[in-house]
């Protein structure tokens, strides 16, 4: 009979790929050196492939077999640490470490209520966090450093689902006396003959750029940033204006300087919000809850 891969040696194999080496991973699991030595040799003569290269340079380094395992040798772990804690917890709350994901720009205006609400109702959850890029978190999504991250749906990479949550719409920003702000609403076309600060985000920027040329318009880029707030601080300055999609509740910028928003008059395709996972892979209890949490959240709004 064929033996199956135990849970020590996953654990040996994913601790080495996340310390680096041998020794950090028996630190993180509190055994031997020469214990997970043995449990990855084991490991690899047992799948009949090398995992890691090592190295006294660079230490340990994932083969491309190692790296196509580290994801699912995750997931499998988690899963394994919910089954424990759900025949443990029989009838209890979702309990454990959820570790989610958010988009950088969507995560100063919802992580801060997200935590402190969700912790209230499911108190037996720990509760983290990892910011970045669309790419980014989905990376971080496949190789399972993340059970679900909150992004926007476009770009979405084979191997991930998502549900909606909820669309949102973007707004011109504009300096206090910036000739347009006297107007009520704005058309896309009258943004033509000014200059445009860009938040390069992706997807942030080919989505604007999608929404101007829907009018004709092509924008004249003056600066670019990956920062929101310099975009706000560089539009209070009069340097040009901006479309955004998240909105502070104080229209100034760091240095106190007044800012305008205004709608497009246009009819603006959507983005949408979504709450993205892997693909095939089946949540846990608490991954679980906090999509029923983000939903219900999102149905108030």
């Amino acid at each position: 009979m064929t033996e199956r891969i135990s849970l020590r040696r996953l654990h040996a194999f994913v601790a080495c790929a996340e310390a680096g080496t041998m020794t950090g991973a028996a630190r993180q699991l509190f055994v031997s050196q020469g214990a997970v030595s043995v449990a990855i040799a084991q490991l690899e003569r047992q799948i009949g492939v090398q995992l890691l290269l090592r190295s006294k340079a660079k230490g340990l380094t994932l083969t491309d077999a190692g790296r196509r395992l580290l994801p699912d040798a995750r997931a499998l772990l988690a899963r394994a640490d919910e089954l424990q804690a759900g025949m443990r917890d029989l009838g209890h709350a979702p309990s454990g470490s959820l570790v989610i994901g958010c988009f950088t720009t969507i995560a100063p205006f919802l992580l801060p209520r997200v935590l402190e609400e969700f912790q209230a109702s499911h108190p037996r959850v720990t509760l983290d966090f990892v910011e970045g890029s669309l790419t980014d978190l989905q990376q971080r999504l496949l190789e399972g450093e993340c059970e679900v991250a909150v992004l926007y749906g476009v770009d979405i990479q084979a191997g991930i689902d998502y549900d909606t949550l909820y669309p949102t719409t973007p707004y011109v920003l504009l300096p206090a006396a910036h000739p347009l702000a006297a107007k009520g609403e704005i058309r896309l076309a009258d943004l033509a003959d000014h200059d445009m600060i860009a938040l390069d985000v992706p997807p942030s920027l080919r989505y604007f750029n999608e929404v101007l040329s829907s009018a004709g318009v092509s924008p004249r880029i003056r600066h670019r940033t990956e920062s929101f707030e310099m975009v706000r601080s560089l539009v209070a300055r009069g340097v040009g204006y901006s479309l955004l999609i998240q909105r502070p509740i104080a229209d100034v910028s760091y240095e106190g300087r007044g800012l305008v928003i205004r709608r497009i008059q246009d009819d603006v395709r959507p983005l949408d919000v979504v709450l993205a996972r892997p693909a095939g892979v089946r949540l846990t209890g608490r991954a679980a809850a906090f999509t029923a949490f983000c939903h219900a959240s999102a149905a108030r709004r």
